[in-house]
Order: structure tokens, then sequence, then C-alpha cells
């Protein structure tokens, strides 16, 4: 997902920052490798794999620093707002530190985060294993060349493990600590809203005022009580199929591999479970969503009740802010997005069934009634 909007991507080509990139890659006895760039992240960074003439591979992370710098441990709601987007949403900035902190706290745990292989953190510079190419789940299954029952079983259960420890306060690796805050209201608050922001500005149909705006941040304070209510775990927050790697050649949790978790907070089970099997950029299956759910109760230990209502406050919560933020993207010229907003839509009205969140449906229903009539 798009995190902080169009940002400085000039600052990768300069003549300085190529002149960066061939130091830290000398100095780690990469400088003769031929150089591949891949599309840009999401974010504000950009990946090149690079291959030896002896065929060793890695991949160079340049993640230079022109976002807004994320939230300090210790700052209160006012100094959060000030900062902007990053520190009100607990998001790393793109920062390498947190990238190499939470690969190794992740590595620690059994799982496949990427070896960190050189890192110069202050130049926001990285080299990283390399997982190859087109083994994330979403092209394998593209392709066929994976099961996707077997994809999602899996994912859910390294999901269970990751959870069942109590989160940390602080990730721990190669020499980098990057705390694990809270997944707190403003977070929430300020995510929900794009969807009061920005929805209402692509789809004219909606009836939106005043009154629905009052009403609007009712019901938003009303699912975020919920969720803050419920029980906390070590959410890794970009958790779904473009970000998560096959590896069958590796043994149990280890066979997934793991990127973009420098996002990672305390947050929710539901919401890593809604970013796996509530995805905007592919239609899962129904046979793999229902596999997911019963491998997560089964390997966790909560009862299907208990998921399919934390599922659908925090999935609420998170299907709002993807619908807003890919409105937002829409209409600020990037059309594409018009092709996962059907299903993203979808999502929303699915999660909106439930009892749970009754009064945010009802303000749907009244606002956009034909969101939901779309989405029986």
């Amino acid at each position: 997902m798009a995190k902080t909007g169009s940002l400085a991507w000039m600052s990768f080509d300069t003549e300085s920052r190529t002149a960066e990139i061939d130091s830290f890659l000398a100095k780690a006895g990469w400088a003769d490798a031929a150089r591949h760039p891949l599309g840009q992240d999401a974010s504000t960074r950009r990946y090149i794999r690079l291959v030896r003439d002896d065929g060793a591979r890695a991949m160079l992370m340049d993640a230079p620093g022109v976002e807004d710098a994320p939230c300090p441990p210790d700052a209160d709601e006012a100094t959060r707002l000030a900062m902007g987007w990053n520190a009100k949403t607990r998001l790393a900035a793109s920062r390498v530190d947190a990238f190499v902190a939470l690969a190794g706290e992740l590595n620690a745990r059994g799982l496949s985060a990427p070896q960190i292989l050189a890192t110069d953190t202050e130049a926001g510079l990285a080299l990283i294993e390399d997982f190859g190419e087109g083994r994330e789940f979403a092209r394998l299954i593209e392709r066929g060349a994976a099961d996707e029952i077997e994809l999602y079983t899996s994912a859910a259960e390294l999901l269970a493990d990751l959870h069942s420890a109590p989160p940390p306060e602080a990730a721990r690796g190669h020499g980098e600590t990057w705390p694990i805050l809270d997944f707190d209201a403003l977070a929430l608050r300020s995510n929900a809203d794009q969807f009061a922001d920005w929805m209402p500005k692509h789809d004219q149909q909606m009836r939106w005022g005043e009154a629905a705006a009052e009403r609007w941040a009712e019901e938003r304070e009303a699912l975020i009580a919920q969720a803050m209510a419920r029980p906390r775990v070590f959410t890794l927050r970009d958790y779904h199929a473009e970000n998560l790697i096959w590896l069958p050649e590796r043994a149990g949790k280890a066979r997934i591999g793991l990127l973009d978790f420098q996002d990672a907070v305390r947050g929710w089970a539901a919401w890593d479970m809604s970013m796996l099997t509530q995805d905007a950029r592919r239609e899962v299956s129904p046979a793999a969503r229902e596999a997911a759910m019963a491998a997560y109760c089964a390997a966790s230990g909560m009862s299907r009740e208990a998921l399919e209502a934390e599922l659908a406050i925090v999935g609420t919560l998170n299907a709002l802010r993807i619908a807003g933020v890919f409105a937002r993207l829409i209409q600020n010229g990037k059309p594409r997005y018009a092709d996962f907003l059907p299903r993203q839509l979808e999502i929303l009205a699915r999660n909106l069934r439930h009892p749970d969140v009754s009064g945010m449906a009802s303000l749907v229903r009244e606002t956009a009634p034909h969101l939901m009539e779309a989405n029986p």
C-alpha cells in the first residue's frame, strides 16, 4: 500500500546517491556485481538485484531518508499530530535500521526474514538475502505453480506461531534496536479517516454531509473502542501474498520468506489475518480463506467465533482504511487503483455483515446504499 504519498523519488538516481551506493557495495565486496533494478516499492524504497560473476546473488535496499520521521516511543498525541503521517500512524518511515532490527528479531524466532549481509543505516542502505524471482505467493498462484490452499494454510500457521509469544517491547538484531509500539487509537483513527476524507470525493453517489460526518466520528470511535479492548499480539501489518515468499526447500515455518515487516507493531491477530485473507490485490478463493481461518484457530487455540468477531471489527477498520487510500490515489491521478477498489468495497461489505459492527454498517447503508446492494 502507498503509505505517505509522492516523496522525493528523484533522490534515487542523483550522482551523489550513486556514489554512496558504489562505495557501500565496494566495502561489502559487491562492487563488480551486475545491477538489475526492480520496480519501485510502494513506499520510498527501491530494490536492486545484484548478481556476481561467481553466481552469488543479493538484494540492495536503497531507502534514502526522505519521509517524515517515525514516532518517538514517548511522543504524546499533540507531538505526533505535529510530526506528520508516520508518527500519527506508527509507520517506520522506510528506515533501514527498523528493517534490520526486525529481520534479526524474526530470524531469532526461526522465521525467514532476509539475512542481512551488510548495512549502512545512516546512509539508508542494506545488502540483504535475495529470496529469488517469481516466488511470491501471488505470482506462484497466478502461474498455477503452487497450491493456494497449502500456501494460505502455511501462512496462517506461521501467524499463529508468531502471535503465540508476547509482543516484544523492541526488536533487536544485527546491532540495531527498534521500538515495537502500540497500534493505538490515534493510528486507527488516522487510517480509518481516509475513508471519510476521500470516498465521498471519489463516489458522487454517496450522501455525505455534516450529519454523516458527525455520525462517522461516533461509529469510528465505537469500532476503535472495541478493537482496543482486544488482546495484543506481535503484528507484522503488511502480511499478504505480495510480501510472502514460498521457500519449499526449507522446513516448517521457515518455508515462508517475509518482506516489508519494518512497520510491525503491537496490534491484533485479526489485522494480519485480514491482510492475508481479505486481499484487495487478488481474489482469495473461499476455500483458501476457509483453510487459513481453520488453520489459524487450530494452531492458536483461538475460537472461530472470537476470530470472526475480531476480524469483523479490526477488518472493518482496515477495509475502511484501504478503500480510502485507493480513493485518494485515484483522485490523485493513479487510475490503476480503480481496478482494486471494487474488490476492496466487497471486502468492506462482507465485514459489515457481522453483528458486532452493526453501527458502522448502518451508517454505510444510509450514506452509500449502493455499496451494500452491490455486495449483498
